[in-house]
């Protein structure tokens, strides 16, 4: 399944992110097949290319959620906000996994 989302590019502490086509299990920083814009988070700036864009809607790409959210904003795309899911950390998952196997003396 083809995905609009953003690649991380940029130096330390300042980061920019490009709008990226891409297979949605490829990693985000490797070959996209294309690069639709990019987008600045400090200054909320962003350089879409729209026509491409609603091409790729249009064919079937999903967005990821914040992908989805700056075009709402923008006013691109009709509907409701997405949710951001944050992915629990694993340093977290493991604790609750060795509380719940200890056993009660």
């Amino acid at each position: 399944m083809l995905t609009l989302r953003l690649s991380r590019i940029g130096k330390k502490k300042q980061p920019t992110y490009r709008l990226i086509v891409s297979e949605k299990a490829r990693d985000p920083w490797g070959k996209a097949l294309e690069i639709l814009g990019d987008y600045n988070p400090r200054t909320k700036k962003a350089t879409f290319n729209i026509e491409q864009i609603k091409h790729w809607i249009s064919k079937g790409a999903q967005s990821s959620a914040t992908v989805w959210n700056i075009l709402l904003g923008m006013g691109l795309v009709e509907g409701k906000k997405m949710k951001m899911v944050a992915m629990p950390k694993p340093k977290a998952v493991a604790a609750t996994e060795t509380k719940a196997e200890a056993p009660k003396a």
